[in-house]
């Protein structure tokens, strides 16, 4: 299926990032905690990095839906490190914090930017 069909350059840009990648780790986690089931928390943390992957293709092409996946990847897998020296929440929304800065810095600041300067001037 054709990312195109999935979502419209004009939705793309005015979606934020930042936040659903650091609450699908936040909620991933939880999830799996809550239920006791490890694969339900990777089902609910694939959602929502399937979301910005979504956004990142429209939005910003195929390297930096990439760059950004693979670090959102290698997240999840330093929290699990990072568990193990801080204790599991902690890990986790740390993190969170570093993919949502890290998802910011390079796709959202920029249209977010873009968004504001294309606003007419308030009188």
């Amino acid at each position: 299926m054709d990312v195109d069909h999935l979502l419209s350059s004009d939705v793309a840009a005015r979606v934020i990032t930042a936040p659903i990648a650091a609450a699908g780790l936040v909620a991933g986690f939880g999830v799996a905690v809550a239920s006791g089931s490890r694969p339900l928390g990777g089902v609910v943390l694939a959602g929502f990095g399937l979301a910005c992957v979504a956004v990142w293709l429209r939005r910003d092409g195929r390297r930096i839906a990439i760059q950004l996946t693979a670090a959102g990847l290698v997240a999840f897998a330093l929290s699990h490190v990072l568990g193990l020296v801080i204790g599991a929440w902690p890990s986790v929304i740390v993190v969170s914090a570093v993919m949502a800065a890290l998802c910011w810095r390079v796709s959202d600041a920029r249209w977010f930017a873009a968004r504001l300067r294309s606003r007419p001037a308030a009188r």
